[in-house]
């Protein structure tokens, strides 16, 4: 199968290091939070993630309205990720996640049927289905 893009990011000295793409246009120092002993003061992993998936969900929400007559704009839609990091009971750790999805001109029903087919096609909800609890919640405006 082709990709249809491929990016690059090295990471150098964990959660207290920093991220460095190789295009250079991405380049963060991390910090470990103050929630979990940390100094905080840079961003860290689960805020990237969070990032990330709230902006590919929201473009899989305007994707997937794309053939439909109720499209999706831009500026239609707002999502708010949010990660948590908890114990998985065998010392490691796992993600949970929450995306809240508000979407301007739609009724509350249209919009949870096209958020549900945007969980389905997105990339990152594919890439953690079955091994990260996402919840939804759809709200209109």
């Amino acid at each position: 199968m082709s990709h249809l893009y491929t990016t690059r990011v090295t990471a150098v000295g964990g959660r207290s290091g920093t991220v460095r793409s190789e295009d250079g246009i991405l380049d963060l120092s991390l910090a470990l939070p103050k929630e979990l002993g940390g100094k905080g003061g840079a961003t860290n992993p689960e805020q990237l993630f969070a990032a990330g998936y709230a902006a590919c969900f929201e473009n899989a929400v305007i994707h997937v309205t794309r053939g439909q007559a109720d499209k999706v704009r831009d500026e239609d839609i707002e999502v708010i990720g949010e990660v948590s990091m908890l114990p998985n009971g065998d010392g490691g750790f796992k993600l949970a996640v929450k995306l809240d999805v508000a979407i301007t001109g739609l009724d509350q029903a249209k919009a949870e049927e096209i958020v549900k087919a945007a969980h389905a096609v997105c990339p990152y909800s594919n890439a953690v289905r079955g091994n990260v609890d996402v919840a939804l919640t759809v709200t209109t405006r």
